[in-house]
C-alpha cells in the first residue's frame, strides 16, 4: 500500500516545499554512493548522519540538521520526497512559507532527538528526511482528516488505486511505526521507526495552534473534515492502471 497523491490542490505556491526537495535531491546528487570511493562516503556519514553514540559523547549536535538531507539511496530519496510532494503543500498552504519552513526543520529536529532517545549509544548512523516529513503527515491529518488520498494496493498480481480517508492512510502508518518500534532491535541499524513516529507525533502538537486558530473542531464541522476547497478530479486510470472508485 503506497500514496501516489492526494486530491487537494493547493492554494499557493508552496515554494518550501519546492526548496526542500530541490535540496535533498542537490545533496544525494553530490553524496551519491556509486560517484564516491568507500572512505568519502564513511566520512560523510560520520560528519553529518545522526550517530547516537556521538551525541552521547557530546559530539555533533548539527547532525540533527544535516542528517534530514542525506539519503542512502535513489529509492530511499523518490519515496521520501513523493510523501513530501504529496502532503507539503497543503500543511504550506495552511501555515505560510515562513512558519512551514520552521514547523519541517523542528520536526526534523525532534525526531532525530526521538531516534536519539531510542538508542543512545548505538553506533549506527541515522540518515534521511522521513522524520521531518513524518512531522508534515501528522499536521496534514489534524488538518484534512477525511482529504482523500489515492494509494497503489498490490495484491500478487493485481495493482489498483484506491481513494481512502487520510485519517484510515496515515493512522495506519503511524500504527506501523510505533509496532515495528517496539517489536524491532533500532540498535542494529534498519528503519528508523522512533524517529518517525516522534516527528509524526510533534509534528501534530505543533500544528495544533494553526488549527486552533482556524477555529479548531469547527474548521472540521465546516468542511467535514475535507479541504476547504474543490478537490482535484483525476482520470478513472493513470498509466493504464485501473482505478476503483469508492463511495463517500
Amino acid at each position: 500500500m503506497f500514496p501516489i497523491r492526494d486530491h487537494n490542490p493547493s492554494g499557493t505556491t508552496p515554494v518550501v516545499t519546492f526548496a526542500l526537495i530541490l535540496a535533498n535531491v542537490l545533496v544525494f546528487a553530490f553524496s551519491n554512493d556509486m560517484l564516491l570511493s568507500d572512505s568519502a562516503l564513511s566520512r560523510i556519514y560520520y560528519d553529518y548522519a545522526m550517530i547516537p553514540a556521538r551525541i552521547s559523547a557530546g559530539e555533533n549536535y548539527t547532525a540533527f540538521v544535516t542528517s534530514m538531507f542525506l539519503h542512502g539511496g535513489l529509492l530511499h530519496l523518490a519515496g521520501n520526497m513523493l510523501f513530501l510532494w504529496i502532503f507539503g503543500d497543503n500543511l504550506e498552504d495552511q501555515m505560510g512559507h515562513v512558519q512551514f519552513g520552521l514547523f519541517y526543520l523542528t520536526a526534523g529536529i525532534g525526531a532525530g532527538l526521538a531516534q536519539y532517545l531510542a538508542a543512545p549509544w548505538s553506533g549506527v548512523p541515522t540518515i534521511g528526511a522521513s522524520g521531518a516529513i513524518a512531522g508534515v503527515m501528522g499536521g496534514y491529518l489534524l488538518f484534512f482528516p477525511r482529504a482523500r488520498v489515492d494509494i497503489l494496493l498490490f495484491l500478487v498480481v493485481f495493482v489498483r488505486i484506491f481513494p481512502v480517508p487520510a485519517w484510515i492512510m496515515l493512522g495506519l502508518w503511524f500504527a506501523i511505526q510505533l509496532f515495528s518500534g517496539f517489536s524491532t532491535d533500532i540498535s542494529q541499524g534498519g528503519v528508523a521507526y522512533w524517529a518517525h513516529a516522534g516527528g509524526f507525533v510533534l509534528g501534530t502538537v505543533l500544528a495544533l495552534p494553526f488549527w486552533l486558530h482556524r477555529g479548531a473542531t469547527r474548521y472540521w464541522t465546516r468542511n467535514d473534515g475535507q479541504p476547504p476547497h474543490p478537490v482535484a478530479q483525476y482520470p478513472t486510470a493513470m498509466s493504464g492502471v485501473p482505478r476503483v472508485r469508492r463511495r463517500r
